[in-house]
């Protein structure tokens, strides 16, 4: 049986103020106050689809953009990953999954590898949803894999309406780091890798 696999991480810089606490084995419950309302959507879909519990609180500099706010929640969410899988001992490390939602659909594939990687493949066909400017989804994603240490391929197939292609990218991903953090039995006291560490 593994460990609790749980962390909290606090970041307080000139820009932002970040508390997040996350439990890598929950039920998906979340609670997010971040002044983005369309960010905390697509949050609630890692939560949800990653049966992963999350508290986060963000008080960012709102009035300039969501810029910094967003960009650092990837940041403490990547930092609080790392801490909570640990040396990765008997998780299954790859993780995938397809999400269609109406027209549009996502592939996400992760590698829980250590090396930060991020290819980002989407054409919103909006530049904004409401106020949240969709090309904020890369950068939240790519501060999250900086401190994450994780590989980490977004395609999206298709899709007609900016939300759908967001929300299939975040749903996809929650499914397939659902998928990377599982237990897996056959190698319960393994790292998975042949170099003997990730």
């Amino acid at each position: 049986m593994m460990p609790a696999r749980t962390a909290e991480i606090t970041r307080d810089t000139a820009e932002t103020q970040i508390e997040l606490r996350i439990n890598l084995d929950g039920s998906g419950r979340a609670e997010f106050k971040t002044g983005v309302p369309f960010f905390e959507h697509m949050l609630d879909q890692i939560a949800r689809h990653g049966l992963i519990d999350m508290d986060l609180t963000a008080q960012g500099d709102l009035h300039i953009d969501d810029h910094h706010t967003v960009e650092d929640c990837g940041i403490v969410f990547g930092q609080a990953l790392a801490k909570a899988v640990g040396d990765k001992r008997g998780i299954t490390r790859y993780g995938h999954a397809y999400v269609p939602l109406d027209e549009a659909l996502s592939r996400v594939v992760i590698d829980l590898s250590g090396r930060p990687g991020l290819v980002f493949s989407c054409s919103f066909t909006r530049a904004s949803i409401g106020r949240f400017e969709t090309q904020l989804v890369e950068e939240f994603f790519r501060g999250l894999v900086n401190h994450a240490g994780m590989t980490l391929h977004i395609d999206n197939i298709r899709g007609d309406n900016a939300h759908h292609q967001a929300e299939t990218i975040f749903k996809a991903f929650g499914r397939a780091l659902r998928m990377a953090l599982s237990p897996d039995p056959r190698q319960a006291d393994q790292i998975p890798s042949t170099k003997g560490s990730l």
